[in-house]
């Protein structure tokens, strides 16, 4: 759901924990009070008035995260980014193991059997 396909229980919990019904049950404060993400997780694509701005929010809390953060088996990503832009954003595994990260949730090629898809697309954007 969203921009980067928000899913699991977790995810759309803390969603709601922190941007949700629940944050404005819990704080008094929520930029989508009226939104109970964990009874509705469509809600991120069906919300009619708020759904262009709760897709890209909603992808920027997946992004930080899940991705931004990620670090496992020695691979961290803020690390691996500083070294890519060091590098002069040249060496493409970096790109594709961020799609690898963000469609398949682990960086190893044999990590998980999904297929990741639009790798090519992606690396020529930084070309």
């Amino acid at each position: 759901r969203g921009v980067l396909s928000t899913r699991g229980t977790c995810n759309i919990g803390k969603l709601n924990y922190y941007l949700g019904k629940s944050a404005y049950e819990r704080r008094g404060e929520s930029r989508f009070p009226g939104i109970d993400f964990c009874s509705d997780p469509a809600a991120i694509c069906t919300e009619a008035l708020t759904s262009e701005e709760l897709r890209w929010i909603t992808g920027m809390f997946e992004w930080t995260e899940r991705i931004q953060s990620y670090s496992r088996d020695g691979w961290t990503y803020l690390n691996q980014l500083k070294d890519f832009v060091d590098d002069g954003m040249k060496d493409d595994s970096f790109i594709s193991t961020v799609n690898s990260i963000v469609t398949r949730g682990c960086h190893g090629s044999t990590c998980s059997s999904i297929q990741t898809t639009n790798d090519e697309t992606r690396k020529n954007n930084f070309k």
